[in-house]
């Protein structure tokens, strides 16, 4: 993520950048020492997409004071 928003390490750390999904579940975090997209928790495919074949997690990443 650090990357492919053009930022350094301590931006992200520093000016508070999260990741936030639609239900506002935390299913994703950045790793502060790589920048990397990492999973918050172990995530259960059956439970968050019962029924579906094609399973899709959107999130966002919040980057506050770079707009």
């Amino acid at each position: 993520v650090a990357k492919d928003l053009a930022l350094q390490l301590a931006a992200l750390r520093d000016r508070g950048a999260r990741v936030v999904s639609a239900d506002r579940t935390q299913y994703f975090a950045l790793h502060a020492n790589s920048g990397h997209l990492v999973t918050a928790e172990r995530l259960d495919r059956e439970q968050l997409c019962e029924g579906i074949q094609r399973c899709v997690l959107r999130c966002e990443v919040i980057v506050e004071g770079e707009m």
